[in-house]
């Protein structure tokens, strides 16, 4: 108690000092939490894109979006070359035709796939409410977590796709990842869809039936999913087969590099904060001099000043951090309610822990100096001090 009163004895000045690692601590949590949803986005596409090969038509890459067709007819012939053990075709298109929106990560998207994987797929997908789309089944959908308040989606409703009006039949859990702002339907409906988005002059050229923009190919055990892409590009030179590499090179590193510079920047600001600290210690050594030479003329060891002006640091430190975390967790809150889509912040335990523990510490190595100062103070001089 008499710690805390010591603080608040500059009522104004301890205000201000607190409100410095206040800001800090909330540019880092807002930032963070940026930050720790573009990590487990890549986190959930670096374990998805890890023990498969993906390919597309022409040159666009495996992790590109484009919508250049490819016939589903392929899928058996891939199946021949070594080590494939099974091919899936599927189509992706962008929910939004419009423009897209902010975003984080992948855009909604309308996906589908023939089902010829599900028995190969690591990455399972649950449901929180309902069932996943049956074999032949046409004119239903199942939802992403972070689509069903866009789309007002609950099972056994419909929902509008494009223009056409499909049934809900699942709600896909949470995976904190690229399903969660998708919408599945068959394959058969997303081959009309895509079809339907086709220029005049290109939609007679196109085979509703067979069309495909994309296939997932499933390896053999024991087998290298670079080795096998690389057998693919021989045998088909029109298509662009890639492994978990390319994702590794295109998202995965340069999302590091992003998060690295938000990070950077929010502690840039938390530092600032730990100066005010510093000097605001520094004054309150120098205000208090004649009541540190007292306490050590009665017998205060040097160790007992210290620790009583590191106390004071690390409750003016602790304080604004409790209040940076607070106004930072709201913030995100608000922001990711009123979006509709995929939600832009993730706060989580680590960010939490290591926010305040990072403004602790800073607090305390900002009052090492005022303290290791008072603490040398000649007692006799400093009872002299005016």
């Amino acid at each position: 108690m008499r710690t805390i009163k010591n603080v608040f004895r500059r009522k104004m000045r301890a205000a201000l000092t607190i409100s410095g690692i206040m800001i800090g601590v909330f540019a880092l949590i807002v930032m963070g939490a940026m930050a720790e949803k573009i990590t487990l986005l890549v986190d959930g596409g670096t374990k998805f894109y890890g023990d498969k090969v993906t390919m597309t038509a022409g040159n666009g890459g495996g992790m590109s979006l484009g919508t250049e067709p490819l016939s589903t007819k392929t899928v058996k012939d891939v199946e021949k070359v070594e080590g494939v053990a099974r091919a899936s075709a599927s189509i992706m298109l962008l929910q939004d035709t419009k423009g897209a929106s902010v975003n984080m990560g992948i855009p909604p998207m309308i996906g589908g796939i023939d089902g010829r994987g599900k028995a190969f797929e690591s990455f399972k997908i649950t449901f929180a409410e309902g069932r996943d789309i049956k074999a032949g089944e046409n004119g239903v959908a199942v939802v992403g977590a972070d689509m069903v308040k866009k789309l007002n989606a609950k099972v056994g409703g419909n929902i509008k796709l494009r223009g056409e009006t499909f049934k809900v039949v699942g709600i896909m859990d949470k995976t904190l990842t690229a399903p969660d702002s998708e919408v599945v339907v068959s394959m058969h409906d997303i081959q009309k869809l895509y079809v339907k988005q086709l220029p005049v002059m290109l939609r007679d050229k196109v085979d509703p039936n067979t069309v495909a923009t994309g296939l997932t190919i499933y390896i053999e055990k024991g087998q290298n999913p670079e080795t096998v892409a690389k057998r693919i590009n021989k045998q088909f030179p029109n298509f662009t087969a890639t492994g978990p590499k390319a994702f590794q090179e295109q998202v995965a590193s340069s999302t590091k590099i992003f998060t690295s510079i938000i990070f950077g920047i929010a502690l840039i600001s938390l530092l600032v904060g730990g100066l005010s600290v510093v000097n605001t210690m520094t004054m309150a050594v120098t205000e208090r001099t004649r009541e540190i030479g007292i306490r050590k003329a009665i017998g205060a060891t040097s160790k007992a000043i210290v620790r009583q002006f590191l106390a004071e640091s690390a409750v003016i430190s602790l304080s604004g951090g409790l209040l940076g975390l607070l106004f930072g967790a709201g913030f995100v809150a608000m922001a990711n309610s009123g979006n509709t889509g995929t939600p832009l912040f993730l706060v989580t335990f680590r960010l939490v822990a290591g926010s305040l523990s990072f403004a602790l510490i800073l607090g305390l190595l900002s009052g090492l100096y005022p303290s290791y100062h008072a603490a040398r103070m000649n007692p006799v001089t400093a009872l002299r001090y005016e």
